[in-house]
């Protein structure tokens, strides 16, 4: 497991909306990609959190290998698709990153 997942139990669901009250801070003048940045973090979020949900389910061998192979493909054009959104908005990966207070950073 990375750290990001040890840390994700450790804290446990409940702690991950203390961990993200901090600011958010949107200039007036970037606005348009200010919010790209906030959802695309969201979506980059729930992908890593699905991706751990498919480890558990594949480790657990509760798939067949048609699920299996379903399922890497889609986490794959999730990826991908999170990529070249940001790269539309001229976002590089490391921009799509949040402190995640007890659980680290996200990226």
């Amino acid at each position: 497991m990375t750290d990001f997942e040890d840390a994700l139990q450790a804290a446990g669901v409940e702690k991950l909306a203390e961990a993200l009250t901090g600011r958010v801070e949107i200039n007036p003048d970037q606005v348009r990609q200010d919010l790209a940045r906030l959802v695309l973090t969201i979506l980059e979020f729930l992908r890593r959190l699905m991706e751990m949900q498919a480890v558990r389910r594949v480790e657990a061998n509760s798939l067949t290998d048609e699920q299996e192979e379903n399922l890497g493909r889609t986490l794959m054009l999730a990826a991908a698709a999170i990529e070249d959104l940001s790269q539309q908005f001229g976002l590089r990966r490391d921009e799509l990153n949040i402190e995640l207070g007890p659980l680290g950073r996200l990226i």
